[in-house]
């Protein structure tokens, strides 16, 4: 999971994959670096009552703040440059203890009335970012009742598969080579990703308007995902593909292939828009499409629309536009994965719902 930080630059905050610091340049040529521990979630993504808006907490971790403050030009420069070999170290001991801190940063500075989120990273901080815009299964709002504007969501697709990205027609290509295992679909063309670009469309702050998926199991707590979540073997695909990210897009050829290893299809019952129970059978995969791409760019939902209001839900060759689905293995085995966005949820049942117009992104 990603361990993320904080820079606030002239009161803008962007939050991005790393380890927990908060940087402030108001004082030249000094450099007030601030890392935050905050406490962790719990491993089911679901909301901590314990993570408070004072910063206030019951949590057995406590709340750390450290602030750094460098002069880069110290030493004619040497400080500077020996601050950078530092900061290696210093993440790696610091980003213990805190997964899904991005969930936290991101309620924070939407209680604070930040104008945008700004996720920088790939596909799983771009989902920590996108579950801390909800607590308690509510949007989260800010503290200052006054203000009309919300919080946009913000990204600079940075990551190892930016499937989202593809969607939006900011990043293109892939080397996902064992989705051919699975089936004949084509690829996208190679376009190399603009990181300048995203900025540009940061700063000129256009707004439109995203759905959002939501997942609910037995315990009935909200899991939301705004680009594709999957049944079955891509979904244990994706599990194992986690475990690799080292080797870059290579680890979605090692995912499927451990994957692929003593998998049988399964029979499962699924429920379309609340009507009635109907059995698939020998299901290899089930995909849940508010995006188009996943996997490092397999487009597995072609006609997925995110702003559509509608998922569209592909089961083998087969696919459907839908709003709800509700999805249970029959066998009552409870070892059919699941996952959304690339993170692992756990297993079946599950309710899979659409929120229309949920977020407002800066596109």
């Amino acid at each position: 999971m990603a361990c993320c930080y904080q820079i606030a630059l002239g009161g803008v905050t962007a939050a991005g994959a790393a380890s927990s610091f908060s940087v402030k340049s108001k004082f030249k040529p000094l450099r007030v670096l601030k890392a935050e521990h905050l406490n962790p979630m719990a491993s089911d993504l679901s909301p901590d009552p314990s993570v408070f808006h004072d910063g206030s907490s019951s949590s057995s971790f406590p709340r750390r703040d450290l602030v750094f403050i460098v002069n880069p030009r110290g030493a004619n420069g040497r400080t500077g440059k020996e601050w950078k070999k530092l900061l290696p170290y210093l993440r790696s001991r610091l980003e213990k203890n805190c997964p899904y801190h991005a969930i936290d940063i991101t309620r924070e500075a939407i209680r604070e009335g930040a104008d945008a989120v700004v996720a920088v990273g790939g596909d799983g901080t771009l989902h920590e970012v996108v579950n801390g815009f909800f607590w308690a299964g509510k949007p989260v709002t800010n503290h200052d009742r006054e203000v009309t504007r919300s919080t946009a969501l913000g990204l600079i697709p940075l990551g190892t598969g930016s499937d989202f990205a593809r969607t939006l027609g900011w990043l293109v290509g892939s080397t996902a080579i064992w989705i051919n295992l699975m089936c004949s679909l084509s690829l996208a063309s190679i376009r190399k990703n603009d990181p300048f670009e995203a900025i540009d469309r940061i700063t000129k702050g256009m707004r439109s308007r995203m759905d959002v998926g939501v997942i609910t199991g037995e315990s009935e707590e909200s899991h939301y995902f705004i680009n594709v979540a999957d049944i079955h073997l891509s979904a244990k695909a994706g599990y194992f593909a986690s475990r690799y990210k080292r080797f870059g897009n290579l680890c979605y050829v090692i995912g499927a292939l451990q994957a692929f290893m003593g998998h049988k299809n399964q029979d499962l019952r699924i429920k379309v828009n609340e009507g009635q129970w109907e059995t698939c059978s020998q299901v290899t995969a089930l995909c849940i499409g508010n995006a188009k791409y996943f996997g490092g760019g397999m487009k597995i939902t072609p006609n997925a629309d995110p702003s559509s209001g509608n998922f569209e839900v592909v089961i083998l060759q087969d696919f459907k536009c839908v709003f709800s689905i509700e999805v249970e293995d029959i066998s009552g085995s409870g070892s059919i994965y699941v996952q959304s966005d690339g993170e692992h949820l756990g297993f079946l049942p599950r309710k899979f719902c659409i929120l229309p117009s949920a977020i407002e992104m800066i596109c």
